[in-house]
């Protein structure tokens, strides 16, 4: 049986004006008191029997005791981790920290550590006292054993045997690029075969996706994250491109569109998924068109959620051009079809924005919830022009973690000879070439779509 997740404690802050002093606490949701401070207020008294205080005296009393009150909630912390390096310390008892975790989501350089003067810069200079230890001074590659491995109270709650090796870990989009990047393609007919890895990119797509290249020398690709030396793949440099709310993007054109219950009544009628019926619709309606065709007068630019790469610019906003007043589900397929080729785009312009940096791709490994649904597949095959490996196994995020704790038990010499035995191709999508002169219409209006945004936002930002 699944345990219930717990919901995080909430805390509230009160706060006593009296006559002599400002005094505040941190009071957690059952009534208990955690910390308290305190701030003496000033008394004038002009003339015998007369008192008098400031209100302004008042306020900056209010804020004082309120800072100290973080003061000591901050001196009473431990260690900060990261969610990975947390888990890690649960399971061996060890503050180690994972080289991924401090390099992409903190300031850790893999070859100069921490920098001092960022953290004065910013006001946090007593994070630097005793080497960084409540921010981590132990830093392992991910696959690294931590500590011992599980503790006598780790083991017993997970019910695996004390000592079993535990590796240093990944975030998670990371542990899926491991899961599928290094898979064996031989056999396959793949312009990636016989060549190294920086050959490849691996695109985790479910809530989110994110782009994983590697290369053998630094890269720096504007709009795009890194490089990041072994955060990924140890010995090459890691570049992270994203879009931000893909899998998300699409439940809310479907869902939110007025035929949805319609949709969802005749998908379940049909025994069938709502996109697996949306995607069996396409086809219906296509006649003697391709299924991408479909959309030569609907566009859409997939910046709901502002865009992370390459043009990382968070106020940029969603755009459909070509809407009818029609309602009904041929219309629904349809904006769904253009919404997954917009995101196929984005892919576009991220694959091509680290070309012109320097990376050398031609094949895409996807995996994740996205990865599931052919149409998804088949435009990212089609709009890139490049072929789309997938793996055997869907949940490639836990594969990657599977590798990682592999290589801490020994079993294997590297993270690469595991890739390559773990990692498992399951089937191949070629692009069909026919089809690139539309696709390359298609993406000449998408960058257009994002340049006319801009030029509205001048226009009303005008004097």
């Amino acid at each position: 049986m699944q345990s219930k997740k717990q919901a995080p404690v909430k805390y509230y802050v009160g706060i006593d004006v009296g006559s002599a002093s400002v005094r505040a606490a941190l009071v957690d949701e059952f009534g208990t008191v955690v910390a308290h401070a305190d701030q003496p207020i000033q008394i004038w008294e002009p003339q015998p029997d007369h008192y008098e205080q400031s209100s302004a005296d008042i306020w900056a009393a209010c804020c004082s005791v309120t800072k100290n009150l973080q003061e000591l909630c901050w001196e009473k912390a431990g260690y900060f981790f990261d969610l990975p390096d947390f888990l890690s310390w649960k399971a061996t008892g060890v503050t180690a920290r994972s080289l991924c975790t401090v390099v992409c989501k903190w300031t850790y350089a893999s070859d100069g550590g921490w920098d001092d003067s960022f953290w004065k810069m910013i006001g946090l200079e007593d994070l630097v006292k005793d080497k960084y230890e409540k921010i981590g001074n132990h830093v392992l590659s991910p696959g690294e054993p931590v500590g011992k491995g599980l503790t006598p109270e780790a083991a017993k709650d997970l019910g695996l045997p004390e000592g079993i090796a535990v590796a240093a870990s990944l975030i998670d989009a990371h542990a899926g690029g491991l899961g599928v990047i290094g898979a064996d393609v031989k056999g396959h007919n793949l312009p990636c075969e016989n060549q190294p890895i920086t050959s490849r990119v691996a695109m985790i797509c479910g809530t989110s996706s994110c782009h994983m290249g590697v290369s053998e020398t630094p890269i720096f690709v504007p709009g795009v994250w890194g490089p990041y030396f072994s955060a990924m793949v140890p010995g090459l440099w890691l570049n992270e491109g994203g879009q931000s709310a893909t899998g998300k993007l699409i439940d809310h054109v479907v869902r939110g569109h007025v035929a949805f219950p319609e949709l969802q009544s005749k998908a379940a009628a049909s025994a069938r998924s709502i996109y697996t019926y949306l995607n069996s619709h396409l086809d219906l309606i296509k006649k003697s068109l391709p299924v991408g065709f479909l959309t030569v007068d609907l566009h859409v630019w997939p910046d709901f959620h502002g865009n992370r790469s390459p043009l990382t610019d968070l106020t940029l906003k969603g755009m459909v051009v070509g809407l009818t007043l029609s309602r009904g589900l041929d219309e629904l397929a349809l904006i769904y079809l253009a919404t997954i080729q917009a995101i196929a785009l984005g892919t576009r312009h991220i694959l091509e924005t680290m070309q012109a940096a320097g990376h050398h791709i031609n094949t895409l490994f996807l995996c994740g919830g996205l990865s599931k649904n052919p149409l998804f597949v088949q435009m990212h095959a089609d709009i890139t022009g490049k072929p789309v490996v997938l793996s055997k196994e869907v949940e490639s995020v836990l594969v990657g973690a599977a590798i990682l704790g592999a290589c801490a038990s020994g079993d294997f010499a590297s993270i690469q000879e595991a890739m390559e035995k773990m990692g498992k191709i399951g089937r191949v999508v070629q692009p069909n070439h026919e089809h690139k002169r539309f696709y390359d219409k298609k993406y000449e209006v998408f960058l257009k779509l994002v340049e006319h945004q801009r030029e509205y936002r001048a226009i009303m930002n005008s004097s």
